[in-house]
């Protein structure tokens, strides 16, 4: 069996997309002719859109890794703001964080946003990229629940009451676009 590298340094991204992808199981995943694995790689992350950062992210990381690798951009985009930040999100987290968002948008009537996640994989070096994406619909609120996975907090998906950081990870599991985007990665590698 071949090793997939997940690309990622953040642990509780890790946890999410192994539990979709491969039905709960964490110990020993696997995903088609794939064993699961993960890294910590620093990728450059050039402007563009969303496709263009995650192949280019993708393609970076398979040189590094000299092998199969799947690689996840996830964005947060405002309607009023023409989808933006987008793939920048975790720079405006970081830079103004979660309360400047939200100020963001004050003076907007219109707080909805997309969360987009695309996933990028490639079997190696030179190889295609091959792009998966998912999308949930929602809006900006004020802050509600734990603050230690990237936006959460702030994004209340269409038809809930809570928040992401709000619902236990199998409700959240269910509707994000994340596991939209893991459900096509999925039968891609199950075909």
């Amino acid at each position: 069996m071949s090793t997939l590298t997940f690309v990622t340094g953040n642990a509780n991204k890790l946890r999410e997309v192994v539990q979709i992808l491969c039905d709960g199981q964490i110990e020993g995943a696997t995903i088609g002719k794939y064993t699961i694995t993960n890294a910590k790689i620093d990728l450059d992350e050039i402007q563009g859109s969303i496709e263009e950062v995650t192949k280019h992210k993708t393609e970076q990381a398979a040189a590094i890794v000299n092998g199969p690798v799947l690689v996840e951009d996830t964005c947060l985009g405002f309607n009023a703001y023409n989808n933006l930040p987008g793939p920048y999100i975790k720079w405006f987290v970081k830079s103004i964080g979660l309360d400047g968002l939200v100020k963001m948008l004050n003076g907007f009537d219109d707080k909805s946003a997309n969360a987009v996640t695309t996933f990028g994989f490639c079997e190696g070096p030179g190889c295609e990229v091959v792009l998966f994406q998912g999308v949930t619909e929602g809006v900006i609120v004020e802050s509600c629940g734990p603050t230690d996975f990237g936006w959460d907090s702030i994004f209340k998906p269409n038809g809930f009451e809570t928040t992401y950081a709000q619902m236990k990870g199998d409700a959240k599991n269910k509707i994000s676009q994340r596991s939209k985007a893991l459900i096509k990665v999925k039968e891609y590698f199950n075909k």
